[in-house]
């Protein structure tokens, strides 16, 4: 009877999953712009908090509460960010008004002075809660339970202080201005254009004599010395600022003005430039420049021409000018003032603009440098080349150390060397502070430091460093795989420290937890992440690194780790762990790894959602190069069905294997949870390119891997698609004119004609695209006069008369990386040849669609392509009758 009893509970249970099973259905756009992804995260310094953000891509975001124990304490909604107090006994959450709400609000035209406004919410985690409403704005001290903030309508400038608790309040009215310091409880506040400090249960000191403008007011890192400029005069303020300085809360007193002998003749202190004090506080860095410029008022507009005079040996491209323009005038170059013999000297200036300093201001030496007298031949070889001077803080004194460097120059944290890797000899390379003396730290012969995989027309990058040990003992340098010590003198032998990375094909990189540490003491344990090359597989890891040893798994499997990070006062971490079917739910352990409490429930979106899986497949190109990618299959895959397929890819993705995809209305690509919900297979192929023929490897990597996947007897060979944007844009094009195998395209803003796209501009940036042709992405490794029938023979446009596929192009009139004309030299070829052709063009927006509704859209309409053209579904009215013009702000088409 028990048995038959057990036999029957089994049997529901059963029957109930199958049902749940069943119930499983495709995503719908509604759930896609609905899902959550976790946005932001943080742990208490005491490691018993832990708070994220869990945020649709449309609607109202929650910040969710949790203990050590993994349980939900509280839960806020709608919420925009969240922070916890220095104690870890609160936590502030900054509530907004409902998006329903606001939207209601907009559509009735409501003024903005009475728009529904933000509150705060002061969260006890021992238990109770306050709420402020009408928030303006806040600033929490980093340092102590002290919150500052502004409420009320626009009128309304008072500043409240109070103790988190509540049991201490002041205020100050009129307030324009105010900030805590990094690490002191004391607060700086403009009050009625004066300037005061406030100590907590001390009360304030006024710092300003007299009433005026006050700008880039700045404290040291303990609040002990504040800095600021100050002018009398509002509408002098840009031109007739003065610099001033108070120790110990005492009123400031002015230590730099316009005209001092330091500063180049007409020069002013600048509104613009940041004011900083060393980590030490003994010097005080602050900008200036030349006195801004005054238009000329007494012609009219209409009587001045409005000319642009462009010049072939220009040092910088006129169009970068352009783009530059803005911040251009409001550029500042570095003074320092020394607190200790009080001398100021200008540093940087317009010949030498470029100051970086070492041991966060305390080094005595620092570098200028200057790329401009090498400025036109970078439009080409998309190099740098830089003169380089060392600048004494303490004497002013400058001296040239490197003219025509290729490579630039970093300090190492406590400034005694500089370092560099030099891409023509494959090198790293340092040099003393102290002396002077340059050390060759590697060759190509001794050391691979060089991205392995290169495959641009240019010198490989490096793989990097891992950064420095304590008091720059040793720069720690990377391969492919492993991480070195390396005497920065060159005086021993480099050391493997991580012994097995290349054996095991996993490459390993330091974490740094404490987050206010810049080196590493290799006498304590440290802490690594892992990739493995071969399984995709991530790995946090441990050594003591005082000796080369194997790093100890703490955990590693394959999954993909993520956004580590550590209590600032305790041994407790957050991490996420994750894989294509995984959701990157946040976990709390501890530094052993050894036992870890799931915190985040997102994984839970996909439990009506037909998933998918991801596996990895390889195969051989056309050339003889093994190749990887990856296989999307659909949550209820069958072998013996037949697939439609859409093949997507860039370059590389195969080591991607492991990670999530958020379903998200994307701007470029197609989503892949969508479209596998749908009945869909996926496949993401590698391809590695030959300088020249980068279409052709293209064809070469992608065809026979899709050959490869045919093979395998589930694909529907009738109903292939691609779809590719920007660089996979032009790779989908270029098929188009190989191959008729594929069922239906879309491309994105692709670059159809290198000759064209060779002399044009990245508006985005102003800067020309002839160096991405002749050493980049573009990878035809020379320019258009050299290699005419290389850009001719990769370019899709002289063989459109060859498409069969039928082609939706999206390109936007306002791309800032390929212009759009590119898309539309696309669409007319097509059109003219009669090929069947649709193009998107969201106004106004840039390489992809950034608005919302526009990538909704987006995805909408390449979603209906697909699906007719790959799955059968009826052709929509926008693709059978298109939308004119005159019914485009009535008629989506759908």
């Amino acid at each position: 009877m028990g048995n038959s009893i057990h036999l029957i509970s089994l049997l529901l249970l059963a029957s109930g999953l199958s049902v749940q099973a069943q119930e499983k259905r495709a995503m719908t756009f509604d759930e896609m712009v609905g899902w959550e992804r976790i946005s932001e995260q943080s742990i208490s310094d005491n490691g018993k908090w832990v708070y994220c953000k869990m945020e649709p891509w449309r609607g109202d975001a929650t910040i969710l509460l949790y203990n050590d124990k993994g349980k939900e304490k509280a839960a806020f909604k709608p919420a925009a960010k969240a922070e916890f107090s220095s104690s870890s006994e609160y936590l502030l959450v900054t509530k907004t008004p409902p998006l329903e709400e606001v939207e209601a609000a907009k559509l009735k035209k409501t003024d903005k002075d009475k728009m529904p406004m933000n509150s705060l919410v002061i969260s006890r985690l021992a238990g109770g809660e306050e709420t402020i409403d009408s928030l303006k704005s806040y600033k929490l001290s980093e340092t102590a339970d002290w919150l500052a903030y502004q409420r009320g309508s626009k009128k309304d400038s008072t500043l409240y202080i109070r103790s988190l608790s509540g049991m201490q309040k002041d205020s100050f009215p009129a307030v324009s201005d105010f900030g805590f310091a990094k690490k002191g409880n004391i607060l700086y506040v403009v009050s009625d254009s004066v300037l005061y400090t406030f100590i907590p249960q001390k009360g304030n000191n006024r710092i300003s004599g007299g009433k005026g403008v006050f700008k880039k007011i700045a404290f040291n890192e303990d609040g002990s010395k504040l800095a600021y400029l100050y002018c009398a005069d509002k509408d002098s303020a840009a031109t007739r600022s003065s610099l001033y300085l108070s120790t110990g809360n005492a009123p400031g007193k002015q230590i730099a003005e316009r005209g001092n002998e330091a500063f180049p003749a007409s020069w002013v202190i600048s509104e613009n430039g940041r004011v900083y004090f060393s980590e030490d506080a003994n010097r005080l860095f602050f900008g200036t420049s030349p006195e801004p410029r005054q238009k000329d008022t007494t012609v009219l507009a209409e009587n001045r021409p409005d000319v642009q005079v462009w010049s072939w040996d220009e040092k910088v491209q006129y169009t970068q000018q352009s783009f530059n323009m803005a911040s251009d005038l409001k550029r500042s170059y570095t003074a320092v003032y020394n607190l200790g013999n009080q001398r100021l000297f200008q540093l940087a200036t317009e010949a030498l603009p470029t100051l970086q300093t070492a041991d966060e201001g305390n080094a005595e030496l620092a570098l200028l440098s200057t790329t401009e007298p090498y400025g036109t031949q970078s439009m080409w070889t998309a190099k740098q080349f830089h003169d380089i001077y060392t600048v004494n803080l303490e004497t002013g004194e400058r001296r040239q150390i490197k003219e025509k460097a290729p490579s630039y120059m970093r300090f190492s944290p406590k400034g005694k060397y500089t370092y560099w890797y030099c891409e023509q000899d494959s090198s790293w390379y340092t040099r003393s502070m102290a002396d002077g003396k340059e050390y060759r730290l590697t060759t190509p012969q001794t050391f691979v430091a060089w991205d392995e995989d290169n495959d641009v027309p240019d010198y490989p990058s490096p793989y990097g460093i891992a950064g420095w040990t304590d008091d720059d003992q040793a720069i720690l340098i990377k391969d492919r795989y492993n991480i070195w010590k390396f005497d920065p003198a060159g005086s021993s032998s480099p050391v493997n420290l991580t012994v097995n990375g290349r054996k095991e094909q996993i490459t390993y990189s330091l974490i740094q937890l404490d987050k206010e540490k810049r080196s590493y003491n290799l006498n304590e344990a440290q802490y690594l992440t892992g990739f493995n090359e071969s399984t995709k597989g991530f790995g946090y890891y441990t050594a003591r690194l005082n000796k080369p040893i194997v790093p100890k798994a703490l955990l590693a499997g394959n999954f993909k780790l993520a956004a580590l990070s550590k209590a600032k006062n305790a041994d407790a971490v957050i991490y996420t762990q994750e894989t294509y079917e995984q959701y990157p739910d946040i976990r709390l352990s501890d530094l052993s790894f050894k036992k870890s409490i799931q915190l985040t429930d997102g994984i839970s979106q996909q439990d009506s959602i037909l998933w998918g899986t991801a596996e990895l497949t390889s195969w051989i190109s056309l050339d003889g190069r093994p190749l990887e990618g990856v296989i999307y299959k659909p949550a209820d895959f069958d072998p013996n069905k037949k697939y439609p397929v859409i093949v997507n890819f860039y370059e590389r993705n195969a080591n991607t294997l492991y990670s999530y995809h958020m379903p998200s209305p994307g701007r470029s690509t197609i989503d892949y949870p969508f479209y596998l919900s749908h009945g869909f297979i996926i496949f993401n192929p590698d391809v590695r390119f030959t300088d020249g023929y980068p279409g052709e490897s293209c064809y070469n990597c992608v065809m026979p891997g899709i050959t490869a996947l045919i093979a395998k007897g589930y694909v529907n060979e009738k109903a292939i698609g691609a779809q590719g944007h920007s660089w996979g844009g032009y790779q989908v094009a270029y098929l188009a004119t190989r191959t008729n195998l594929f069922a239906a395209i879309e491309s994105g803003a692709p670059v159809v004609n290198m000759l064209s796209a060779y002399g044009g501009i990245r508006w985005g940036s102003g800067l020309n695209r002839s160096m991405q042709y002749e050493h980049g992405q573009s990878r035809i490794g020379g320019n258009i006069w050299e290699m005419p029938l290389q850009y001719i023979e990769n370019s899709p446009l002289f063989n459109m008369n060859k498409v069969t596929t039928p082609i939706l192009i999206m390109h936007n009139d306002a791309d800032g990386h390929v212009p759009w004309y590119q898309g539309i030299e696309f669409f007319i070829a097509l059109k003219r040849l009669q090929k069947t052709a649709w193009l998107l063009n969201y106004t106004g927006e840039p390489h992809w669609p950034s608005r919302l509704a526009n990538r909704l859209d987006f995805q909408k309409r390449m979603f209906q392509f697909f699906d007719h053209y790959l799955q059968g579904a009826p052709m929509p009215k926008w693709m059978s009758e298109g939308v004119p013009a005159v019914d485009r702000d009535f008629e989506l088409g759908y």
